[in-house]
C-alpha cells in the first residue's frame, strides 16, 4: 500500500488493517520518495536529499508501525525512489511473483488535490496501468 501519512494514506491503511483482522494476509507499506523531472542536483545535494529521504522513510516507518500496533496483521515497510505509480507497481509484481497463489493488491488514498483532478494522480494512473487490483480508499 502507497503510504505517505497524509490523512487519506492514514485512513487506506486503517482500511487495510481492518480487511486484515479478518482474514490472511500481509500489509506491504510503501513511501516513494519523488523528485520531480524538472529539480537538477550536484552530486552533493543528491547526497544531502537522499539522507533526508532516509530519515522521512524512518518517521514513515514509524507511524505506520504506531497505527499497526496491536492489531497482529503481519507487515513489512519499504521505501524506494522514482515515480509514484510505478514503483507500486514494482513492488506488486514483486510480492506477486514471490507468491503467485496470493492475491496482491495495490491500496493508496484517493487525493483531494484539485491539481490532480486537472493532471492525474497516483491512484488514477495505478487505476490504468496497474496489473493487480487497485483500491482507492476516499
Amino acid at each position: 500500500m502507497g503510504f505517505d501519512a497524509t490523512p487519506p494514506a492514514m485512513r487506506a491503511l486503517d482500511v487495510a488493517i481492518r480487511l486484515l483482522t479478518v482474514r490472511p494476509g500481509r500489509i506491504t507499506v510503501v513511501w516513494v520518495a519523488h523528485l520531480t523531472s524538472t529539480v537538477s542536483l550536484s552530486a552533493d545535494a543528491v547526497a544531502i536529499v537522499e539522507s533526508d529521504f532516509d530519515k522521512v522513510a524512518e518517521d514513515l516507518r514509524s507511524t505506520a508501525a504506531k497505527r499497526l500496533e496491536g492489531h497482529g496483521v503481519e507487515w513489512d515497510f519499504q521505501w524506494r525512489q522514482g515515480l509514484i505509480a510505478h514503483e507500486l507497481i514494482a513492488v506488486a509484481e514483486a510480492i506477486h511473483a514471490g507468491r503467485p497463489n496470493d492475491v496482491v493488491v495495490i491500496m493508496v488514498g484517493s487525493s483531494s488535490s484539485a491539481r490532480h483532478r486537472m493532471v492525474g494522480s497516483v491512484a488514477v494512473s495505478l487505476a490504468h496501468h496497474s496489473p493487480v487490483p487497485v483500491t482507492i480508499v476516499p
